[in-house]
């Protein structure tokens, strides 16, 4: 059974989206690449139903609190096999680490040039801040692309207290 719920967050409203025991979607609310065929989704009122949307909503919450570093979530990551050896390096990246296009390539044994194929990859992440995208960035050190914005990008990279924190200062 399917479940979908919005719930808050210190950067916007947040979709949950389970399948059985599974968490199989976190999304902000608006962000590139939103599943499509949704309803028009708006804060969720009652509790979740499913254990593991209680679950990450729970342990979501304690990351922003500064709390919790690492995440016990059952997940299931629907992709193309590409996207899922990207999405399981991903998980690989320290809290509070960064790494570039560059070294997600190399360690799939690819080319520094296939920067651009993993990128558009973990663009397409569908578990953000667990799967933890954010924490990918530029070879020059730059925070480029994040489906959820390079702002939600810089924050969630500050939280942790990796890059992003210098750049936070300039705004």
């Amino acid at each position: 059974m399917i479940e979908c719920h919005v719930g808050p967050s210190p950067l916007g409203h947040i979709l949950y989206r389970a399948d059985d025991d599974c968490l199989t979607g976190l999304f902000f609310i608006g962000q590139k690449h939103f599943p499509a065929g949704l309803p028009e989704m708006t804060l969720s009122e009652t509790p979740p139903i499913s254990r593991v949307i209680g679950e990450a909503r729970e342990q979501v919450g304690e990351y922003f609190a500064g709390v919790r570093t690492a995440f016990s979530i059952p997940l299931r990551l629907d992709g193309t096999p590409f996207q899922r050896q990207v999405w399981d390096i991903l998980r690989q990246i320290p809290f509070g680490e960064a790494w570039t296009y560059g070294d997600l390539a190399r360690r799939l044994g690819l080319p520094a040039g296939a920067s651009r194929a993993v990128g558009g990859a973990n663009g397409r992440n569908p578990i953000a801040i667990i799967v933890p995208c954010h924490r990918v960035i530029g070879g020059d050190g730059e925070l480029t692309g994040y489906a959820g914005g390079v702002e939600r990008k810089r924050h969630l990279l500050t939280l942790e207290g990796g890059p992003g924190r210098e750049q936070l200062a300039l705004f």
